[in-house]
């Protein structure tokens, strides 16, 4: 019957426009007491012999179905109940405008990468803390740039953020030639985002050397990041001048850090962005919940909201019930002539 149709709907969600009509519930507490104490005072005592007859002999239907009558009635007056208080299904439609903004990560692979004051060492600390970065921003097109000797593209900008993590992690070292030029990454980076028509572009350049390879000047670079009205965020990766280790095929060994850090504030100042240090993974983690915070995408959510009365089939089944009612009480188990 169609005027079921919206029953099983209301069963997963429904609100009720008359809650408070089911406090009439507290009624049945009274109700099925007065019951039990009438029909106890019904019965009529008798003495006998033995019971071992009455125990013996086979139990009728109507014995069975001695409570039916109250229970149906129960039940009219429960859907009553529910159908007073108004069960209505609720139906959303959500639309939703999103302005995203295109960041470009440049990554350095360089060997230095592979220093271990991070854990456990400089570029898996950045792969996984830039996959927890990319998981929380669902409504950016985001590209990622690799670059050591040179530079060249991992990832095209892209909102497919299944894809970018999967070649994210294929992140290794030895893809390019050793070296360490941010002029590249940079430029590369800035290439990916030259026709891009969202309102922000971004990009996100982490190095932890000095700029000593490439054709690209980085001070030529962030003057066309200017231009273009890209923002360029820098970071370094390791403290500046400090002893560290460093694993290599052929074994652990002492290496000192040294950052450009007077060339990636430059960068940062000239383009509106901002220069972080990061010397181990939390601080590293801290910086991009900071630029997540800062780069903030625009999303419009509107909710249209209809709602249905589902009264109706608690309304059938009340009567259903009272009329069943009536049938068990005055016919099938009707006690007097």
């Amino acid at each position: 019957m169609k005027i079921f149709d919206g029953f099983f709907t209301l069963l997963k969600e429904v609100e009720f426009a008359n809650p408070h009509i089911f406090w009439l519930l507290l009624l049945l507490i009274p109700y099925v007491a007065w019951q039990i104490w009438r029909r106890r005072k019904l019965q009529t005592p008798m003495l006998v012999t033995t019971t071992a007859p009455f125990e013996q002999a086979p139990k009728t239907i109507r014995q069975r179905l001695r409570w039916l009558p109250m229970v149906l009635r129960i039940l009219t007056f429960v859907f009553l109940i529910v159908a007073l208080a108004r069960p209505q299904s609720t139906f959303r439609n959500k639309n939703i405008e999103t302005e995203g903004i295109d960041i470009v990560m440049a990554m350095d692979i360089s060997g230095s990468m592979q220093t271990l004051d991070f854990s456990p060492n400089r570029l898996e600390a950045c792969k996984t803390i830039a996959a927890e970065f990319v998981k929380g921003r669902p409504h950016d097109r985001i590209g990622l740039v690799l670059y050591a000797g040179e530079a060249y593209t991992q990832c095209p900008l892209t909102s497919d953020h299944e894809t970018f993590l999967r070649l994210l992690k294929d992140v290794r070292f030895g893809l390019i030639d050793d070296g360490t030029a941010i002029g590249d990454g940079l430029g590369t980076a800035i290439n990916r985002l030259r026709e891009s028509t969202a309102k922000s572009r971004v990009i996100i350049l982490l190095t932890d050397g000095v700029n000593n390879a490439g054709y690209i000047d980085p001070q030529s670079a962030a003057d066309m990041a200017k231009e273009l009205g890209i923002k360029v965020y820098t970071i370094s990766c390791g403290t500046n001048g400090k002893m560290s280790k460093i694993r290599t095929p052929a074994g652990t060994f002492p290496i000192k850090t040294e950052i450009d850090e007077k060339l990636l504030k430059s960068i940062a100042s000239k383009t509106d962005g901002t220069y972080f240090v990061a010397t181990d993974n939390k601080k590293l983690r801290a910086i991009y919940n900071e630029i997540d915070k800062m780069e903030k995408s625009i999303v419009n959510e509107d909710i249209l909201i209809h709602k249905n009365d589902e009264f109706l089939p608690f309304l059938v089944l009340a009567l259903i019930c009272f009329i069943l009612e009536i049938i068990a009480r005055y016919g099938i188990l009707r006690t007097r002539p």
